[in-house]
């Protein structure tokens, strides 16, 4: 791959959100007097947000009546705990690091809305190093419209066939092709409950964050 930046997903690519998600749904089961789900239950739909986590949670969607109400509690139930079990999955803080000293400029895109990423993302310490952040609400669409992915371009001053996007949800591999840039699946995040990352017509699948570093930082950059 020949890249001058590469943009992240943030759930299930660079950090393991899951554990607060879940804590976040699993909060609104208990006061409904309803056992706790285990991790595995909602660790494949982390990436899909609320709409995930609630459909892991109650079997609803948004078109049920009583989705809008729910997801407002979820959502600040999560926001009231949002970095408390989350952490950067092994690997990628020394693959940001070499990024940022070959003067790579990279950033994050995210279907998370600002209120959640700037906080979340300045308790991991990213806040300060990446070269751009754009949140679910940044623009008027979220993935897998390429509108965020254009924006972060313009952000970083580069045209988008000199970019590489790398998420965990076959949207993330939607929207950076629609947006002309090159595409990373990482098939260690969450990944969804749809087709499996080789069917998603990525440029590239990883297993593992180290071999996401191999990919990046073979000498093309």
């Amino acid at each position: 791959m020949t890249a001058r930046a590469v943009l992240f997903d943030l759930d299930g690519t660079l950090a393991d959100t899951a554990p607060d998600l879940a804590a976040a749904a699993n909060k609104m089961r208990d006061a409904r007097g309803l056992e706790m789900l285990p991790l595995d239950v909602f660790r494949p739909v982390a990436s899909a947000g609320a709409r995930g986590l609630l459909g892991a949670a109650f079997g609803i969607g948004p078109d049920d009546p009583d989705y809008a109400t729910m997801r407002d509690e979820f959502l600040a139930n999560y926001e009231a705990d949002l970095c408390i079990e989350t952490t950067l999955f092994p690997g990628i803080s020394p693959l940001l690091d070499e990024l940022s000293a070959r003067n790579v400029r990279w950033g994050i895109v995210t279907n998370k809305m600002t209120r959640l990423t700037e906080p979340l993302i300045a308790q991991l310490g990213l806040a300060e190093v990446a070269s751009c952040v754009v949140s679910g609400d940044t623009t008027p669409h979220s993935k897998p419209h390429p509108a965020p992915l254009l924006h972060a371009a313009s952000a970083l001053g580069v045209s988008p066939g000199h970019i590489v996007y790398v998420g965990d949800d076959l949207r993330d591999v939607q929207a950076g092709k629609a947006a002309g840039m090159m595409t990373i699946a990482v098939a260690y995040g969450y990944c969804g409950t749809g087709p499996a990352p080789q069917a998603w017509d990525a440029d590239c699948i990883v297993d593992s964050p180290d071999d996401l570093a191999l990919v990046l930082l073979r000498g093309s950059l």
